[in-house]
């Protein structure tokens, strides 16, 4: 089994030295008020409100990646907490949009390809 990867947070002691400071919460505040809604909860069809700012790229340490406002998104804790971390972690994205479509991007039936599915399949997405 291949041994995990130190986290960059390991060198920084506070959450201002990671880049959490005055300038991040009044960005994060700002980001808030002009998109206060979770973002993965509306793509479920769900209002909830957001209360967390995440990097939907996780930057690592890299502050220009940081503070690329379109790498961030709204999301309530919950969703912050829970899918997204392990989806960090894992490299997939779990669940699907209200339609039922999966949120993955790299799902096979979000790569294109003919109208009728993944792999050209008709009906119900099954072959069936």
């Amino acid at each position: 089994m291949a041994r995990r990867q130190p986290s960059w947070r390991g060198t920084k002691t506070s959450a201002a030295a990671r880049g959490y400071g005055h300038k991040w919460r009044k960005a994060r505040e700002q980001h808030l008020d002009a998109h206060p809604f979770c973002e993965r909860c509306e793509r479920q069809g769900r209002l909830r409100a957001a209360t967390v700012v995440n990097h939907r790229k996780a930057h690592r340490g890299d502050q220009q990646l940081f503070w690329d406002r379109t790498n961030w998104e709204s999301l309530c804790k919950p969703c912050h907490d829970g899918p997204t971390q392990a989806e960090e972690r894992s490299g997939i994205v779990k669940g699907t949009d209200a339609s039922g479509r999966p949120l993955d991007p790299a799902h096979p039936w979000n790569r294109g390809g003919t109208a009728e599915g993944a792999g050209g399949q008709k009906g119900n997405g099954r072959g069936i």
